[in-house]
């Protein structure tokens, strides 16, 4: 079984704090997630979301007291479940999901990469595996950065939920 990590863009005013509802917002197949104007409104990153995180906790910080680059795959409030062996899920503000997108608009992958790659390559076959692996956590970062945007755009929050299929 594979975890995945599962973004999902709630209308702020519909945002609740019940776990129970939270869990039912992942009920669904993401396919069947669109906002009116066609757009889906959940990423799922596969197993290597933890991996992705590290290209954006070596990212410099944003403003004082403000990390969105820590928040980007798995930061957020912890909304914990009745089952405490399961992980939390996690929430974040439309401010702060709005937060990361600017983060992620201004952030060259470029540099993010250059900061973590002695780090991940040699878990993905060292630097003869370098250009696969770099072009994989771009796409990562591309579509994170496409998901935060069209949510802040909406000003949507974002709920995280860490999954097994």
């Amino acid at each position: 079984m594979s975890t995945y990590l599962r973004l999902r863009a709630v209308p702020a005013p519909a945002l609740r704090n019940s776990p129970a509802w939270l869990e039912r917002l992942f009920a669904s197949d993401a396919a069947t997630v669109r906002h009116p104007a066609g757009r889906c409104t959940e990423e799922v990153l596969d197993e290597c979301c933890l991996d992705q995180e590290r290209i954006y906790t070596g990212a410099p910080p944003a403003g004082a007291g403000d990390r969105p680059q820590a928040q980007v795959v798995l930061g957020g409030r912890p909304v914990f479940r009745t089952d405490r062996r399961k992980p939390p899920l996690l929430v974040l503000t439309a401010a702060q999901a709005r937060r990361v997108a600017e983060f992620l608009e201004q952030t060259d992958f470029e540099a993010l990469w250059d900061f973590a790659r002695d780090g991940l390559l040699p878990r993905y076959g060292g630097a003869p595996a370098e250009p696969e692996t770099a072009r994989a956590f771009a796409v990562a970062h591309r579509e994170l950065r496409a998901f935060y945007v069209h949510t802040a755009r909406c000003g949507d929050a974002v709920v995280k939920w860490r999954s097994e299929r």
